[in-house]
């Protein structure tokens, strides 16, 4: 564990630790949240995913928007991206591309908060399997 030097380290340590307090409180029923998973493959960081994911955390945290947003890996859409899916509870979920800082605003006001789908879907072209 680092040495604290100063109040500024101590509130640093703090902040860091009650992030992953809340991410393991938020992990017992994710089923319960807004799931938002953002591509963070190689394509997508180059094309701005973290800027992406970055905003998501602090803006639905803002608007008081209950959800887990995770990383994942290439979803093979690397002509859209940044690339991000979206699960409200007890919907399928819906992959949005193209998403910039101005995109990810609107899917989280419209989609998320108002379930208005916005531009910038990428239609299913698989099955799952059961």
């Amino acid at each position: 564990m680092a040495k604290v030097k100063s109040l500024a380290d101590l509130k640093r340590m703090k902040e860091e630790l009650q992030s992953k307090m809340d991410l393991r409180e938020k992990s017992n029923d994710p089923e319960g949240l807004v799931q938002i998973k953002v591509a963070m493959a190689t394509c997508g960081i180059a094309s701005g995913a973290k800027e992406v994911m970055e905003f998501l955390i602090e803006e639905t945290a803002k608007r008081g928007i209950r959800t887990v947003v995770t990383q994942t890996g290439c979803m093979g859409y690397c002509y859209a991206e940044p690339t991000i899916e979206v699960q409200i509870p007890g919907k399928e979920p819906i992959v949005f591309g193209d998403v910039d800082i101005k995109k990810a605003d609107q899917i989280v006001e419209k989609y998320i908060k108002n379930g208005e789908l916005v531009d910038g879907i990428i239609p299913v072209n698989y099955k799952t399997l059961d």
